[in-house]
């Protein structure tokens, strides 16, 4: 999107901005008041036992919390035919290092979660030059049953819920039907950098969960999908606060990348 600012004296801009100012109080305040509703959601017990691959072995769900009693996860999307992880999650992953000591600093474990194999996993984050923990959920029905992958029946079925809606029957998988140009390119340049087709690449999806460990019992507390997961893609807050905002393009070059591949694009 192209803006054309208005050029203003001192006087005038200061007058603008304190009017932001009224506005962006008013969205810090209600953004604490959901805060304090995220807190008070009911927990669901999970009594399935899940499996993960981690760099440090076989582990269940309450494996990840690592002795701590609350664990964040990223529902990274990279699937098992994948040969890199998703551009857009990347790039929300490319802050992760620095936040886990944080978290673990506050009871609150950390990690990623993905179907691909633990190899590809870590042969990826080697590339990236990352350290978070990044578990594989290949060995399990996790990321199914927390609505990030679906498989071929599940669309052409109808049966895909993504933040929290059901999605109606798909058309073949080839097919932009339902898409618009700007959707069915973006789909189709970020499936390649991630070395897969566009309809394997739509199988996965991104999201984030929170679960508590109380007793010995594992419970889900929270799961936001989609533009939910906004707030922790730290480029997009930067950018959102740069004259021209996010300036996304679905022109001839991809907007967004991998880290390591911009100087070489």
């Amino acid at each position: 999107m192209t803006i054309h600012p208005k050029i203003a004296t001192r006087e005038e801009w200061l007058k603008a901005r304190l009017d932001l100012l009224e506005e962006e109080k008013a969205l810090t305040r209600r953004a604490d008041e959901l805060t304090q509703q995220r807190m008070e959601l009911p927990w669901v017990r999970i009594d399935k036992e899940y499996r993960f691959d981690t760099d440090s072995g076989l582990a269940t769900l309450a494996g990840l919390f690592r002795g701590r009693s609350q664990l964040l996860i990223y529902h990274f999307m990279f699937g098992p035919d994948y040969d890199a992880g998703c551009p857009s999650c990347s790039s929300i992953a490319d802050g992760f290092n620095g936040i886990v000591p944080h978290l673990e600093n506050h009871d609150v474990a950390f990690t990623a979660v993905s179907r691909a194999p633990l190899a590809k996993l870590q042969a990826f984050k080697k590339r990236m030059r990352w350290s978070f923990p990044w578990a594989s959920s290949s060995q399990s029905d996790f990321n199914f049953e927390f609505n990030v992958s679906y498989s071929q029946e599940q669309e052409r079925s109808g049966d895909v819920v993504y933040n929290f809606r059901r999605e109606e029957a798909s058309a073949p998988a080839d097919d932009s039907a339902g898409e618009t140009e700007n959707e069915h390119t973006w789909s189709k340049r970020f499936a390649a950098m991630a070395g897969t087709d566009r309809a394997t690449y739509g199988r996965e999806a991104p999201g984030v969960s929170a679960f508590a460990l109380e007793d010995g019992v594992v419970y889900h507390t929270y799961s936001a999908f989609a533009r939910g997961v906004d707030g922790l893609w730290n480029l997009y807050q930067w950018l959102d606060r740069a004259p021209r905002g996010r300036n996304e393009s679905f022109d001839a070059e991809p907007w967004l990348r991998h880290h390591d591949r911009y100087a070489t694009a």
